[in-house]
């Protein structure tokens, strides 16, 4: 009996304990008869300008790179460049000797000499003629006179033979202007027999046919440099020149990005080994696509003056797909996307979502607004808002509409409001 009368006392004496727990526990909810609001994270509504960026990767490659042959075959007799050099356009790079190519060009002279001299004696044969006709035209002219006004005087037989020497004296003149333009012929093929020589000659200094830098050097003093005129021959080059002042970037887009890609499109180029950004231009492009990656090859032009850019480097180009000026926009995080909307319209049209705004009198309220362009970090409100309006960022899940609560703006929203 005693036993059973000490376990009901301890259970009364645990009862009253968690009863006075109790009333303790709410004392501490509600102090001073005003109770506790729930602190939310919120950030502005605010204009700015929003873009849509796609990356790509790419390498850089020269703008135009050969490998400089000789025209005509060789010895090197003198380099004047080495690997990394910067030339000129029409800089000599190097000399080439041909013994023989002297000896042409002597026999070619001659050659020109010979009928040089050949169109001086014709032209003194054709003197010789010309007198020769000269005297023969007189004499005849002379005895057809006499016989014209004395008859009988001189026979017929002497007129005849005068007139017979003065039309071969006349085909005489012409033989010799015949063989004057003939000399003269002679000349030309002569001529440009010794250009053509000389031309050759002149391919033994090997010159930079455009600015650029010596990536690599074949050949050096003494090297045999074959002709490089047949895709058949094995011809060894002299050297390897970039034009590097210039760099290309060869993107392949996308099919969904073709329509916004244009001639002159400013882009972002990020050399992520140099840490730094450099301004492109788009420059060319394919206009079809690629049947096996369904992409479109489009170039890049990035200005490389210095040189502080290198062939083979990788880039990161951010191409703009949209951009809006002035945009109403607010955190990725403060916007719920209707879920129908989304599968529905996609990025093509306008979806629909909801966000929670803080009114002035700190109680939240829900409010259906249209979404325009998206990025990572922003979405753009084009109704339900209105610049300055708090929105409710991160989880909102134990909130309810006309809720009152503790607005407060994370150090992160505050920075970027100071930045604008």
């Amino acid at each position: 009996m005693n036993t059973r009368v000490l376990i009901a006392c301890s259970a009364g004496a645990c009862a009253v304990a968690l009863l006075a727990g109790c009333g303790r526990g709410e004392k501490t909810v509600a102090a001073n008869g005003i109770p506790d609001l729930p602190t939310v994270a919120v950030a502005k509504a605010s204009t700015q300008n929003m873009s849509r960026t796609l990356a790509l990767t790419a390498e850089f490659k020269p703008y135009q790179e050969i490998d400089v042959m000789a025209k005509v075959a060789g010895y090197v007799k003198q380099i004047n460049v080495d690997i990394g050099d910067r030339v000129r356009e029409g800089e000599l790079l190097a000399t080439l000797e041909v013994p023989e190519m002297a000896d042409d060009r002597a026999r070619a002279q001659a050659a020109l000499d010979r009928s040089l001299a050949e169109v001086r004696r014709c032209q003194e044969e054709l003197q010789r003629a010309q007198s020769a006709h000269d005297m023969a035209h007189l004499s005849y002219t002379r005895l057809a006179g006499v016989l014209e006004s004395r008859p009988g005087l001189v026979a017929q037989q002497e007129v005849d033979d005068a007139h017979s020497k003065d039309l071969v004296s006349e085909a005489q003149v012409a033989a010799a202007r015949s063989s004057i333009a003939a000399a003269q012929e002679q000349v030309h093929v002569s001529k440009a027999e010794l250009e053509k020589v000389n031309t050759l000659f002149n391919y033994t200094k090997v010159t930079a046919p455009f600015s650029g830098v010596i990536t690599k050097r074949y050949a050096n003093t003494g090297s045999m440099i074959q002709a490089g005129t047949s895709s058949q021959t094995q011809a060894m080059p002299v050297v390897r020149l970039s034009e590097n002042s210039l760099l290309r970037l060869i993107l392949p887009v996308p099919e969904s990005a073709v329509p916004t890609i244009h001639l002159g499109q400013p882009v972002e180029v990020s050399v992520p080994s140099l840490k730094r950004i450099f301004p492109g231009k788009v420059v060319r492009f394919a206009d079809r696509l690629d049947l096996g990656t369904r992409t479109m090859e489009t170039e890049v032009d990035v200005q490389n003056p210095s040189l502080v850019l290198m062939p083979g480097m990788y880039a990161e180009v951010d191409l703009t797909m949209e951009h809006r000026d002035a945009a109403l926009a607010v955190p990725v995080t403060a916007v719920d996307i209707d879920n129908e909307d989304s599968s529905a319209g996609g990025r093509a049209g306008h979806n629909s979502g909801h966000v929670m705004v803080v009114v002035p009198e700190n109680k939240v309220e829900l409010r259906a607004v249209t979404i325009g362009l998206e990025t990572a970090n922003r979405v753009e409100i084009l109704s339900g808002l209105s610049d300055g309006d708090l929105v409710v960022i991160g989880n909102r899940a134990g909130l309810q509409s006309g809720q009152s609560v503790k607005p407060k703006i994370t150090a992160l929203m505050a920075r970027d409001e100071e930045q604008r």
